[in-house]
This record gives C-alpha cells, sequence and structure tokens, in this order.
C-alpha cells in the first residue's frame, strides 16, 4: 500500500515558522500532482496548496502570501514553508498526491499555534 509520510509538525507561537515535509514513492511522486491539505476538528479537509508535476502552485487564499510550497523532485519530497503563523492555522495537515484519478494520503502531521 502506497504511503504518504509526513514529519515537520509540531508547536510554534503565533508568529512563528515551520516546516513541514512529505516523502513519497518515487514512482508516485514524479508523475502526481501533490498538495497540503489541513483538517480542523470537526471539519472537512481543506486546501492549503497544490503544485503539479509540472512545478505549477495554487494556494489557498487564507495562506497565500505566508505559506510557500515546493517540491524537490530528486529527493521525491514536497515541502511546505508556513511563515507568520497564526492560531487559526492550527489543524493537522496531510500531504496528498493525486495521480490520475487516485489520491494517496499521509496520515497527517499535528500542528499547533499558541496565541
Amino acid at each position: 500500500q502506497v504511503q504518504l509520510v509526513e514529519s515537520g509538525g509540531g508547536l510554534v507561537q503565533a508568529g512563528g515558522s515551520l516546516r513541514l515535509a512529505c516523502g513519497a514513492p518515487a514512482f508516485i511522486f514524479t508523475i502526481s500532482t501533490m498538495g497540503w491539505y489541513r483538517q480542523f476538528p470537526g471539519k472537512q479537509r481543506e486546501l492549503v496548496a497544490t503544485i503539479t508535476s509540472g512545478g505549477t502552485i495554487n494556494y489557498a487564499d487564507s495562506v497565500k502570501g505566508r505559506f510557500t510550497v515546493s517540491r524537490d523532485n530528486a529527493q521525491n519530497t514536497m515541502y511546505l514553508q508556513m511563515n507568520s503563523l497564526k492560531p487559526e492555522d492550527t489543524a493537522v495537515y496531510y500531504c496528498n498526491a493525486l495521480w490520475r484519478w487516485t489520491n494517496y494520503w499521509g496520515q497527517g502531521t499535528q500542528v499547533t499555534v499558541s496565541s
């Protein structure tokens, strides 16, 4: 079973920064649109950012200007640099890989921003 693995979550004060990473198998990473999603308690997952295999990036309005998504194709790793974090960013962040009709998900990493 394909498994994506997130890392980098933790506790940070408002205004601080965190860098998340997502590793994926090469045969998935190289052909997939990668993305970060987050889920608040009791809510559905929402888009944070996506980056296609060709490097096209899309951000949710709520994070645009604060978060930066990137991918290192040589390392099969996607990153999410999160700056100027707000308490409202507190959520479980999930890595996603979309290949055609198939979605792969990581188990999530908790990001907690204290006020």
